[in-house]
């Protein structure tokens, strides 16, 4: 019964962290939006001004995969791990797979929250909108979901082989998102954050659940 009780605790905690830093990315969206908009219409106008064919179709390769990518990653860990009994791998897959979902959620309850107009439907004259995106604008999902791979897996796996291309692809996924014209620097800038903090805070999530739910495991 206690166990269940810090379980729920844990979680708890969890949810209303989370909960205050969500509201302390709106707040810091609303003072950007009052204070900084010229800098962010201006810096999108010069990486979506950038109009060279072979950039414009990496963007979009790279775009398209963060999905696939982020979400395909901890999957096929998860099933090799099931495949070859592998415990340790399978605990690093279910890690990596609730930093990804977690990013996802928090997102798109942000984006429901703000409601942000696209840069192209804002500025239609200035933004070349090169991709089709339906739903608000701030904070940017596919950012938010690469940089939560890239920081769950570079945690996990600190090798310099490991972080360096992680961090590549979660950084050319936020560029992408601009130079196809849908996302702000903000918007950016903020899913980087929301993927990252996901990834860390949920490194201790985890020693929480694991020592409450396999204590024996821990000596």
């Amino acid at each position: 019964m206690n166990a269940h009780f810090y379980i729920y605790l844990c979680i708890n905690n969890f949810n209303l962290s989370m909960k205050r830093f969500s509201l302390l990315l709106v707040v810091s969206f609303i003072f950007i939006n009052c204070n900084s908009q010229n800098w962010d219409i201006n810096a999108l106008k010069k990486i979506n001004g950038i109009d060279n064919s072979a950039i414009t179709g990496c963007s979009k390769f790279v775009s398209g995969t963060a999905p696939y990518i982020a979400l395909g990653v901890p999957i096929a860990m998860g099933g090799y791990a099931l495949a070859d009994k592998n415990k340790p791998l399978l605990d690093d897959a279910i890690y990596i797979g609730t930093s990804v979902a977690e990013a996802v959620v928090i997102t798109s309850g942000i984006k429901y929250a703000v409601q942000r107009e696209r840069p192209f439907e804002k500025y239609p004259d200035l933004i070349d909108k090169r991709v089709n995106a339906t739903d608000s604008s701030f904070p940017s999902g596919h950012t938010a979901s690469a940089f939560s791979l890239a920081t769950s897996l570079s945690i996990r796996y600190p090798k310099w082989y490991v972080i360096a291309p992680s961090y590549l692809w979660a950084g050319s996924v936020g560029f992408a998102r601009m130079n196809e014209g849908v996302h702000y620097p903000s918007d950016v800038v903020a899913g980087a954050i929301i993927g990252s903090g996901c990834a860390i805070v949920n490194v201790y999530v985890n020693k929480w659940l694991n020592k409450l739910l396999f204590p024996a495991s821990t000596h």
